[in-house]
Parts: structure tokens; C-alpha cells; sequence
């Protein structure tokens, strides 16, 4: 397989990231951030979430965030909908593209969104024909790809039949998530030499935290297999709250930064993607979680 010469990296910053802080932010920072991730050339930016509020309070305001952004050509300003209910609020409020989540761990989809994985699935189905009908594109997680708090390790089969099952419904793309950061680069390994008996690379990307500082390597193997899209959150935004001190995700910075020394392509300028993961630290008055971002902020 060869190493793709360009990569679309997805930021979750916005949503996967800010939706783990405490401290409210405003819509008008969430706009800010979102606005200043474009300015750096982020093509694809998960920027809110139509979850129930009660849920997840950080996520409550997406519709004025969706509202204050501008969509052009070759952006996608995607959104997280899980369900019929969430979809209809994102319609409402412009969205052109959506996320479904599944858990490929049945300890973390009970303890996660209390229910199966099977009857995780079944929510989807309205919200995936709902979306049919309306011609707009899904995009699949499965979460625990490698290991679970409470199952432990997972088998690349529970994988396979979670992502089967998300392709079937009308998923255009996976994002296998290692949401504790356990995972190692034979982890990786091992999931994509079975899952892509089947499948082909470009249907699936890589959403690693980096718990345990390999969150790099992972990717780096990922790539081997020609793994082409990556998720990742701006100054390492985000966290997973079932992972005892876990460090989140993956920060932006670093991954475009492994690239670039790679030679693979990003589209993204690194300086100010830098200072946009600068900003929201100081905003959220924490130090940012990218290497990257530290050494340049020292130098």
C-alpha cells in the first residue's frame, strides 16, 4: 500500500473537543474559533452537535453557531445528529453534512448512550433514510476500536460488524476511533489488516486519542495501510470522560506538522493553525495539549 501524498484532516475541535469543557463558551468565541480553523485551511470542520441539551450543555447553542458561519466551496461544516430529532434541528439550521456514533464495546454503548449496540443502530435508520431523502452525506464513528474501560480489549470483529453495519445504512465513511487511547501501533495493525480484507482504505478514517503519547505512531501506521483521512482537535481539545486522565485528542497542530515533514499535503498553514490552538488555550485559560504549539510558543 502506498502512503497517500495528501490528507483531509477533520476537525473536531469545535464539537468533539469543546463539548468536554466545563466553563461555558459563547457562541460567539465558538464562531471565532471555527472562523480562524477556515483562515488556516481546514477543509472540514465538525462545528456543533444536535444532542439533546440537557445532555451535553456546551452543544445547546449549534444552531446560532451554524447561523453565524458561511459555507463556500470546498468546505463542509458537519454536525453530530443522533437522532431523527437532532437531524431535523440540524435541517433547520443549514447544515449540509451529518455524523452518526456507534460504539464497537457494548459495556461503553450501554454506559455511553444506555442502550445496545444493535439498538444504537436501529436509531440510526430514520435518521439515515431521513437523510437519503434529503441527499445529504453521513459520516460513521465507531468509538473503542482497540479497548473499553469496561470490556477491555476489543476484537477487530466487533469492529468489522459495527462499520458493515454503518456502510449498509449508507455511511460514505468510517472514523475508527481509539476514544481511551490505549491502542498501539499493532493494534492498528491488526484492525486494519481485518477490516480491510473487505473494505477498501478510502472508506475509512482514524480518530486517536493520545492518552498514551501514540497517537502519532497510530496514525503513521494508519497512513501505511492508505488511510487518507484523519480526525484531530485543535490544541488537543477534548478529552474522553471514561478515560481516567485521558489527554484527549490528537492535537491538529501536530498531525499537520507530522505531515509536512513527510511530504504529505494538508492544505492547512501550520503558523496559523498554531495560533488559532494558541487562542483557545488562553480563552479556556489552559495550556494547549500540541507539542507543536508548546515549542513554537517557547522558541
Amino acid at each position: 500500500m502506498t502512503i497517500p501524498q495528501r490528507v483531509k484532516l477533520v476537525e473536531v475541535g469545535p464539537r468533539d473537543g469543546l463539548q468536554n469543557e466545563s466553563a461555558p463558551v459563547s457562541t460567539e468565541d465558538k464562531i471565532n474559533l471555527i472562523e480562524g480553523l477556515i483562515h488556516a485551511g481546514v477543509s472540514y470542520i465538525e462545528a456543533g452537535s444536535f444532542v439533546n441539551p440537557r445532555s451535553v450543555p456546551q452543544m445547546a447553542d449549534s444552531d446560532q453557531v451554524f447561523a453565524g458561519l458561511t459555507s463556500s466551496p470546498g468546505l463542509t461544516l458537519a454536525a453530530l445528529t443522533p437522532n431523527l430529532k437532532g437531524f431535523q434541528r440540524a435541517m433547520q439550521a443549514g447544515v449540509t453534512e451529518v455524523a452518526v456514533f456507534a460504539s464497537a464495546s457494548e459495556g461503553f454503548s450501554e454506559k455511553n448512550i444506555n442502550c445496545t449496540i444493535a439498538e444504537s443502530l436501529a436509531r440510526f435508520e430514520p435518521v439515515m433514510q431521513a437523510a437519503n431523502d434529503r441527499g445529504v452525506a453521513v459520516r460513521g464513528y465507531i468509538s473503542c476500536v482497540v479497548g473499553c474501560p469496561y470490556d477491555g480489549e476489543v476484537a477487530p470483529q466487533q469492529v468489522d460488524t459495527v462499520s458493515r453495519a454503518l456502510f449498509d445504512m449508507g455511511c460514505y465513511e468510517v472514523s475508527l476511533g481509539d476514544t481511551i487511547g490505549v491502542g498501539t501501533a499493532g493494534h492498528f495493525k491488526r484492525l486494519l489488516d481485518f477490516l480491510l480484507r473487505q473494505s477498501s482504505a478510502d472508506k475509512f478514517a482514524v480518530h486517536c486519542h493520545d492518552t498514551y503519547g501514540q497517537a502519532l505512531a497510530n496514525i503513521c501506521t494508519s497512513l501505511e495501510y492508505g488511510i487518507a483521512t484523519v480526525d484531530a482537535s485543535v490544541a488537543g481539545l477534548g478529552g474522553c470522560p471514561y478515560a481516567l486522565n485521558a489527554t484527549g485528542n490528537v492535537a491538529s497542530e501536530d498531525v499537520v506538522y507530522m505531515l509536512e515533514g513527510m511530504g504529505i499535503s494538508t492544505g492547512i498553514d501550520l503558523d496559523r493553525l498554531i495560533g488559532v490552538g494558541q487562542s483557545i488555550s488562553e480563552l479556556l485559560g489552559k495550556p494547549t495539549n500540541s507539542n507543536v504549539g508548546r515549542a513554537r510558543s517557547t522558541s
